[in-house]
């Protein structure tokens, strides 16, 4: 009888761990009072991280409160853009944002917040060739230089779409802008918010280049790991900023 009761007590525990763990995201984040969250750090004006460490970006500024709605604290974990979903799927963090792209391969493995973003792709260019890239036929010429950042959309834009011009993936997308501006690149096709800060950035010497509309159309969100619940939370957070202005005022501010 006493190992009757001794097998049924382990059998019990091992049920209740595993149905512990499996209460979901949201759950767990409250649990360890702590969210930990993704991001590259060199995307502005969403994610950046400064020479100091330290990060700043329109979806730094809403995790940071996003955390504190959620009752726990932040932890930012540098990720890249190559290697962004492997580390989500290793469990690294609970969700990744800073102008995320919505595209069917990360919808895979996590869920995706409602979009506070809707922009398309748009090439940036030297502002005398403004004019000269406003089509991809017109970049997609063997004397064109396309530049692009590793592992993100901007890189598979690129290999999609240009056979004839020459692509260089450069490794640093804090710096990527600066090879345009110095004529060791052509062009870069990139989101429009992107392209419209670092012309802003490089006033004078980069501009949007004049094209109809953009190349593509797309949304941003958060990932997500996968639960209902912690979708529901974060849904609602980002319903109550786009609602009251709260996002546009943060996005405004990191366009600065």
């Amino acid at each position: 009888m006493k190992a009757y009761f001794t097998a049924a007590l382990v059998a019990w525990s091992l049920t209740s761990s595993v149905a512990f763990a499996g209460d979901g995201a949201l759950a767990d984040i409250k649990q360890a009072g702590v969210i930990k969250i993704g991001t590259t750090g060199d995307y502005k004006p969403f994610s950046y991280k400064g020479p100091d460490g330290s990060l700043t970006g329109a979806d730094i500024t809403m995790a940071t409160a996003l955390a504190a709605d959620l009752g726990v604290k932040p932890e930012f974990v540098t990720t890249t853009w190559k290697t962004m979903l492997d580390d989500f799927k290793a469990g690294k963090f609970d969700i990744a944002l800073g102008g995320i792209t919505v595209n069917a391969a990360r919808a895979e493995v996590g869920d995706f917040s409602v979009p506070n973003v809707t922009d398309g792709k748009r090439p940036i260019a030297r502002c005398e060739d403004k004019n000269k890239y406003a089509t991809l036929e017109a970049i997609d010429r063997p004397s064109v230089r396309v530049i692009v950042n590793p592992g993100g959309t901007n890189d598979k834009f690129a290999h999609q779409h240009f056979d004839e011009a020459s692509i260089e993936v450069f490794p640093d997308n804090k710096l990527i802008f600066d090879e345009i501006a110095s004529g060791k690149a052509d062009v870069m096709v990139t989101d429009g918010v992107e392209v419209d800060l670092q012309s802003k950035l490089h006033a004078g010497v980069l501009c949007p280049v004049a094209v109809k509309e953009p190349f593509t159309r797309f949304q941003n969100a958060y990932l997500l790991r996968k639960d209902a619940a912690l979708k529901a939370a974060v849904d609602a957070f980002m319903r109550k900023e786009l609602d009251s202005g709260g996002w546009k005022k943060k996005l405004d501010a990191a366009m600065q």
